[in-house]
């Protein structure tokens, strides 16, 4: 059995006992998860990502077997990182691989994690538009993520053999990222409306189910006459994917400027994934104050399109992963400071 499969054997089931923990704590009985749960479940994904970046700086080597000089080079070949060994030196060069794989684990977790808050802007909009009870939330998030960690596993590991297999792919996604960060940059709040009756889910969904009027608890199914109704919680939770789907886009070849390795790429993926449902809770009711927020995320994604169009001019010129995450860590600072220091006016509509 390779080294891969082991790692990543590990790292799905601390995933399932990670799940399983979440669905004892929260899951027992619907209720509406307070700002106390969401604090300590933030703090524990955060503790356990940093966690995972020590184990690589301390046991990346295991992850592909790296045991001499020669497999080493290969490996820092075959996912193009940016380092050099040290001649004669393989504890060195060693520690050097080691130190650049947690760096890149590091900084895809943070651009996951960022990208994940434009996510629950539309989350957000989504529940307000369906009228979704808020103790229900916990409910419809955990089983998207379950739909995310597969569909991202699959987009991941397809992508990194396209890249593999064709290089020139690299700089598609990197002028896709640009065209999104701009796009992103001058969009209106009136282009984030949902329409519930029209929105694509919804009329695909009719084409194969059918739709209960109203919800039934916590059911995403009822059955009237021993037929079989799909409820407006299920049609939500669809749509979450469905938004899941259309994030994953942007968000993993943006990792992909990181990393090449598409293991690092899954596994900074996932604890940010992780990490979104108590972070939506943190952020559900205050995040319309970091209205810069939007702002600097479309700096950031148009910044990892340049960085992935221009790669080889800035390896050439030094340019490193710890650069990339100072930059990154800084667009975000700047665009919740900016939020802070100067707060959105509110415009108060005089009655007639």
């Amino acid at each position: 059995m390779s080294h891969e499969l082991i790692f990543i054997g590990g790292f799905l089931l601390f995933i399932v006992f990670i799940l399983a923990l979440d669905l004892g704590l929260f899951s027992k009985k619907e209720h509406v998860v307070s700002l106390k749960q969401a604090g300590i479940m933030s703090f524990i994904m955060v503790v356990l990502a940093l966690s995972f970046y020590l184990l690589l700086i301390l046991k990346g080597d295991y992850l592909h077997g790296i045991d001499s000089m020669q497999r080493l080079q290969e490996v820092i070949t075959a996912h193009k990182h940016p380092i050099s060994v040290i001649p004669e030196n393989f504890e060195a060069s060693l520690q050097l691989y080691k130190q650049n794989l947690g760096i890149e684990f590091l900084t895809g977790y943070v651009v996951e994690y960022a990208l994940s808050v434009d996510n629950i802007f539309v989350i957000v909009l989504i529940f307000s538009a369906f009228a979704v009870p808020e103790k229900y939330y916990h409910r419809v998030l955990f089983w998207g993520i379950l739909g995310a960690i597969i569909m991202r596993f699959i987009f991941i590991f397809v992508g990194a053999a396209l890249i593999n297999q064709f290089e020139w792919i690299l700089y598609v996604f990197g002028a896709f990222l640009v065209f999104t960060g701009v796009k992103m940059f001058f969009s209106k709040e009136e282009d984030e409306k949902i329409d519930p009756e029209n929105h694509p889910v919804v009329k695909f969904a009719s084409r194969f189910f059918k739709i209960h009027p109203k919800y039934e608890g916590k059911n995403f199914f009822h059955k009237i006459n021993g037929k079989k109704y799909v409820t407006p919680l299920f049609l939500v939770l669809l749509i979450v994917e469905f938004t899941d789907l259309i994030f994953a886009v942007d968000s993993i070849p943006a990792i992909f400027a990181v990393t090449k390795d598409a293991y690092i790429v899954f596994f900074s993926n996932i604890f940010a994934i992780m990490g979104l449902r108590s972070m939506f809770f943190l952020l559900v009711n205050i995040i319309h104050k970091f209205h810069y927020l939007k702002t600097g995320l479309a700096v950031l994604l148009t910044f990892i399109g340049v960085k992935m169009l221009g790669h080889g001019y800035l390896k050439a010129w030094g340019f490193t992963t710890e650069h990339s995450l100072i930059i990154i860590v800084g667009i975000l600072a700047l665009s919740i400071v900016a939020s802070l220091v100067f707060p959105k006016k509110v415009v108060h509509k005089q009655s007639t």
